[in-house]
């Protein structure tokens, strides 16, 4: 009779310093020498080329990277994931003070100081270690996020979030996590000085500005270092990002249904999910069908 051996964990570590990174790992090593760590990546964009080309079970993403933050890859990495396969559970990696750790705690997620204190690490590989045997037992879960802290000064907590959160709402992977990472980003969000609510769009038309009102804006979509302004009988482009746009828009009345794409809800006729369970929208007086991002779908659960 033939006895199966389950294969060891494997994991990746995207981190921009590399003495963090081998201090992590090292740490890694001697609480969980079975843990396999397959790839040690310098910035967001490698680790979402080799999340993909490696898809490992675990991720240890900073938040804070060159190319792309953390929270960008795992953005990315969920919108990409082949369907069938357990999307890995996540660790982000952060510089946040003592009033920044207060949200994680809030958020229920799991965070260590750094310099890397064991005990406190070992209390997240156990629970990584108790997520991953709850995922061989054939739950059906699909990756959990938790939070890895890394200690910075008070002054920079504000500046550091305003410069590395993009507004991301939580991963669609039809589990419990999906909460705990939108409890988590709300409440880092929360702590940031609110942004001014934009009342009209200004956007430069040949040699003369248009004054968009909002409630015209059917959707925003972006085009590389543009946003392209959608009406129901016209466009028009801004120079300037989704990432600054959003937290200048009413949350209840704009909703970003993808890293590129903020639609206005009330345009919104139908959320239509195909054979492959993909959703896309439908616009009330407008023909663009518009695709949804699995980790907004939440969006548009049935009440």
């Amino acid at each position: 009779m033939s006895h199966h051996t389950p294969r060891a964990p494997r994991a990746l570590i995207a981190e921009d310093e590399p003495i963090l990174a081998a201090a992590l790992a090292h740490a890694l090593h001697r609480l969980w020498p079975e843990l396999d760590i397959v790839a040690t990546c310098p910035n967001g964009v490698e680790a979402l080329q080799q999340g993909l080309a490696l898809q490992p079970d675990i991720l240890f993403l900073d938040i804070k990277m060159p190319g792309k933050t953390g929270l960008e890859a795992a953005e990315e990495l969920a919108e990409q994931w082949p369907d069938g396969v357990p999307f890995p559970h996540i660790v982000f990696v952060t510089a946040y003070d003592e009033y920044a750790l207060a949200a994680f705690e809030h958020a229920a997620a799991d965070y260590v100081l750094k310099p890397v204190n064991d005990a406190r690490l070992g209390k997240t590989v156990e629970r990584l270690q108790q997520r991953l045997r709850d995922s061989a037992g054939g739950n059906g879960t699909s990756g959990t996020v938790t939070a890895t802290a890394t200690a910075a000064p008070a002054t920079a907590a504000a500046a550091a979030a305003a410069a590395t959160l993009a507004p991301v709402a939580a991963m669609e992977t039809a589990s419990a996590s999906d909460d705990n990472l939108a409890r988590l980003l709300s409440q880092l969000q929360a702590m940031l000085p609110p942004a001014p609510r934009l009342h009209m769009i200004r956007a430069a038309v040949g040699n003369s500005v248009r004054m968009i009102a909002l409630a015209d804006v059917v959707y925003f979509e972006a085009l590389d270092k543009y946003i392209n302004v959608v009406c129901q009988d016209s466009e028009a482009l801004i120079r300037t990002s989704l990432k600054e746009l959003l937290p200048q828009l009413d949350p209840q009345q704009f909703w970003q249904i993808h890293r590129g794409t903020i639609v206005n809800a009330g345009a919104i006729a139908t959320a239509v999910r195909d054979d492959a369970g993909k959703l896309s929208l439908t616009l009330r007086q407008h023909p663009a069908q518009l695709r949804v991002s699995p980790l907004y779908a939440h969006l548009f659960r049935q009440m």
